[in-house]
């Protein structure tokens, strides 16, 4: 054959030994690249990773963003240039101790705090209304004075007393087999949000109390509650909602003020005209940290309610999508802790505080995009204010204490060997550590049981396993 004369193989043997094609599909680097991230994301503590470091860069951004937003409302107050970035520093440092401290709870305390934090909010913001204690921050009567520049906003702690709480109270009545009836899944739930909801009216403060609505109504959607419980109960809070809108005219302005592009009779959208100003200003990569225009006393409230429109200015359109994705990763990762537990507490629970941050966001991002009604409420783990950073990080701080107690995340932190400070077993197993091979001195078989068979599993696997098992069949938290 001249195949054979030549050394070369037929055409159609190198064929068939060889594909055609540069690459299979299987092997496109696209499929290889979806596929790594598909398993990624399935990972046991993705939702651990997602939580803690979204909330750590969210906060690390928003010091930054307070500092550059902040400095000339310092200055012109005759304060320094960085008095609001130091005070926001020491909130965020109290805050890293709550979240550190409400991570590493059991659930059993969470659910025993849930009852003491809500006596005290209720007692605070009672105590907002008492003259000569509650003071009033524009407009709204929602202040408590401790001293010098500091002052406290009970209806934030209110926030975090209604998850809690009606995390517990819904949960009890789920281990009771109570939710089947309508009047045991609304009271007392709904009696007490009302309770709370008529506190924060009695200062103003609307927008907060559209936020403990949306928690209300997201513990209730969680709970299985009917469809048409459910509309009632939208239809009433809408109808409250509607008759203090109407009367009050400085809500109906607000109102107006809906994707407008002009300031308005007597300047009444100027804030929401120059937050449009300020994102349009700043393009795909912004103007530069620290070189916005409209923080020179032309917006609002710019380190606080609008610091997204100052975000857009300085970072871009780049920037303002990077927080925005942060928010949904933490969003994502709190519906991916409330839909894998069993117990019911952390379901609930979880899902309130994905409610309560998502919410908030929502209301305020969309209120500097002119898509929503401006609310006055901050953007959370973001905006200045530590009155509403520290409720925030111990919610946040909450999430990461469910994500690390879901059975399968327990059994891949329990896998971790700490490099310090814990004897390693002698023989195979340390060799395997360290990068050394074995030593053997007589060439005898190394007794059963003493760690150093080549062919047996290091012992910690086996003690994981029955970890991870106990985890799955016990079914606590």
């Amino acid at each position: 054959m001249p195949g054979s004369r030549t050394g070369r193989r037929p055409p159609v043997q190198r064929a068939a030994g060889r594909p055609a094609t540069p690459g299979t599909p299987r092997d496109h680097p696209l499929r290889r690249f979806l596929t790594r991230v598909r398993k990624a994301w399935d990972r046991p503590l993705t939702a651990y990773y997602l939580i803690f470091g979204g909330s750590l860069l969210i906060t690390v951004l928003g010091l930054v963003m307070v500092y550059s937003a902040s400095q000339i409302t310092a200055l012109q107050m005759a304060l320094p240039g960085s008095y609001f970035f130091r005070k926001q520093l020491l909130a965020a440092v109290l805050g890293a101790g709550l979240l550190l401290a409400a991570s590493r709870m059991p659930v059993k305390l969470h659910r025993a705090l849930a009852y003491p934090i809500l006596a005290g909010a209720v007692f605070l913001m009672a105590l907002v209304q008492v003259p000569g204690i509650g003071m009033s921050v524009n407009g709204n009567q929602n202040w408590i004075s401790l001293g010098g520049s500091f002052q406290i906003q009970p209806s934030e702690i209110g926030k975090l007393a209604l998850v809690l709480w009606g995390a517990d109270l819904i949960a009890r009545k789920q281990d009771k087999r109570l939710l089947t009836q309508w009047k045991h899944m609304l009271v007392p739930l709904v009696p007490v949000t009302f309770l709370l909801l008529g506190l924060i009216m009695l200062g103003g403060d609307m927008g907060t109390a559209i936020i403990l609505t949306a928690i209300l109504f997201g513990l209730l959607w969680l709970a299985g509650a009917p469809t048409r419980l459910f509309v009632g109960v939208l239809s009433v809070a809408a109808a409250i909602g509607g008759l203090l809108i109407k009367t009050n005219p400085n809500r109906m302005d607000r109102l107006a003020c809906i994707g407008a592009t002009d300031l308005g009779p007597g300047g009444t959208c100027w804030q929401a005209v120059h937050g449009i100003y300020a994102l349009a200003s700043g393009g795909i990569f912004g103007s530069g940290l620290g070189a916005s225009v409209e923080k020179w006393g032309q917006l609002p409230e710019a380190h606080t309610d609008f610091i997204f429109a100052v975000t857009g200015e300085e970072l871009g359109l780049a920037g303002t999508l990077s927080v925005l994705a942060l928010f949904a990763a933490l969003g994502y990762a709190g519906i991916r802790v409330a839909g894998r537990t069993e117990d019911p507490f952390v379901r609930y629970a979880a899902g309130g505080v994905t409610t309560w941050i998502t919410a908030q966001a929502v209301i305020n991002i969309g209120a500097v995009l002119g898509l929503l009604p401006i609310a006055g409420v901050p953007l959370p783990l973001f905006s200045y204010g530590g009155s509403a950073l520290l409720p925030t990080m111990f919610a946040i701080g909450l999430l990461i204490a469910f994500a690390r107690d879901e059975p399968a995340a327990r059994a891949a932190l329990a896998m971790r060997q700490p490099r310090f400070g814990r004897k390693r077993a002698g023989g195979f197993a340390a060799g395997r550590k360290s990068g050394r091979k074995p030593a053997r001195t007589s060439g005898r078989t190394p007794e059963r049981g003493s760690g150093r068979e080549p062919g047996r599993e290091p012992r910690r696997w086996n003690t994981m396993r029955r970890r991870a098992s106990a985890a799955r069949s016990s079914g606590e938290r």
